[in-house]
């Protein structure tokens, strides 16, 4: 389900956001698969305005909040962005033989 709210350069800036921090799982999750602290930070400056654009994405921002795994973050994202874009992200974030990374 996609949210119908905002405009398109907010959503731009959202789905900017949410890429950052998707494909740097390494980075912003812990070896668990849930947020560490720069990603909790990353993930609330994506919420916060979120939440206040479409306050209807408060349920499954508060769910990512309480827990916040990649399956409930990636949850969110897919509110507003394509789930197959998202599924792409999150696959080769998590696939360790990308080329060019050791």
């Amino acid at each position: 389900m996609v949210v119908e709210c905002g405009d398109s350069r907010f959503w731009s800036w959202m789905e900017s956001l949410m890429i950052k921090l998707l494909s740097n799982y390494p980075k912003y999750f812990s070896k668990d698969g849930v947020l560490n602290s720069d990603g909790r930070r990353l993930f609330e400056e994506i919420v916060k305005p979120l939440i206040k654009e479409c306050p209807e994405l408060k349920g499954v921002v508060r769910k990512a909040r309480k827990n916040p795994t990649l399956e409930n973050v990636f949850r969110v994202a897919e509110r507003f962005m394509d789930r197959e874009a998202l599924e792409s992200i999150v696959k080769e974030a998590l696939n360790p033989d990308i080329p060019g990374i050791r």
